[in-house]
Formats: structure tokens, C-alpha cells, sequence
């Protein structure tokens, strides 16, 4: 069944334009067109970005900051084994997303530290990724108060991830 879907999708969007009596043809066309340079706007954007995170991760900074943090962290209600977590997340996805499978590898999906990094994953934001791509889209370069407003909220998310996975 799942062969079938992508030539279903295309040919349920190509309905409407089949009644018209349009080009479907120079329609999608036109719309590959429009996604391929926006992909170039945000291309450069993405480059410098994930360049940042593997420069990061590679030379230890991130380790750092989690030995720096973890006292905060562990005041607020946030397991010290999930700090790691809490400071990748807002940075890069994949990095959080292995971070979590290790900490649920180690600790089990069932464990508290284990339940708050799945919580933690699925209720934060990848928030600079995120800003990034978007901005980059839409042509926006002064970020202003989206950065800290959204680090905010992720912040939020973390400290109700733990305090969930506890209480639950």
C-alpha cells in the first residue's frame, strides 16, 4: 500500500488542475522552481549553522557548560544526567536526539531520567535550527526578542518535563 502513495498524492493534487484544464506539468514546474530558491536562500543559513554545532560539540564546549550548569540545573528540579540534554536541544537536533537514546540506553525508557529525556524531546524546540531556517526564509535578519522568548519556553519545557516525569 505504501508503493502506491506518493502517485496517489500526485495525482489527488493534479485533480483540481485536470478540471481546469491547466498544465499540471508547468504548474509543478513552477513550484519546484519557487522550493529550489528558497533551498538556496536557506541553504547558507544551514551550512553555517550545523558548522557552529560540530565545532561546539568538537571541541568540548558543550561538555562544559553541562559540568558549569549541572549544580543549577539540579536546584530547579532538572536530573543532573539530563543536563547534557537540556543544553543540546535548543542547538541541534540529531545531537539532543542521541543524547536521549543514550540516557534511556543507560538508564531505561522506564526510569525517571529516561521518561524526562522522552518528554524533554518531544516537548522542547530545536529553537536556534529553528529561528534560523525560518528567518533565513523569510528574509528576517534582526531576531530581536525571538531568541531569548523561545529559549524561555524551552526552558519552560524542560522544567515541566522533569517535574511531569516525576510526578507521573
Amino acid at each position: 500500500m505504501l508503493d502506491y502513495l506518493v502517485p496517489l498524492i500526485l495525482f489527488f493534487s493534479c485533480l483540481p488542475v485536470l478540471r481546469k484544464k491547466e498544465s499540471s506539468y508547468d504548474l509543478m514546474l513552477d513550484g519546484a522552481k519557487a522550493g529550489f530558491s528558497l533551498l538556496l536562500t536557506i541553504l547558507p543559513t544551514l551550512i553555517l549553522l550545523l558548522t557552529a554545532v560540530s565545532m561546539l560539540r568538537a571541541s568540548g564546549a558543550i561538555d562544559l557548560l553541562g559540568k558549569l550548569a549541572s549544580p543549577l540545573f539540579s536546584r530547579l528540579g532538572i536530573p543532573e544526567e539530563t543536563v547534557l540534554l537540556v543544553l543540546v536541544r535548543p542547538i541541534s537536533g540529531s545531537a539532543a536526539l542521541a543524547v536521549g537514546t543514550d540516557l534511556m540506553r543507560t538508564y531505561g525508557v522506564n526510569s525517571t531520567v529516561g521518561r524526562t529525556a522522552a518528554v524533554m524531546l518531544g516537548s522542547t524546540e530545536t529553537t536556534f535550527y529553528t529561528v534560523s531556517v525560518y528567518f533565513g526564509a523569510a528574509g528576517i535578519r534582526k531576531t530581536r526578542y525571538t531568541i531569548p522568548a523561545a529559549l524561555f519556553a524551552d526552558l519552560v519545557g524542560f522544567l515541566a518535563a522533569s517535574w511531569t516525569a516525576r510526578v507521573m
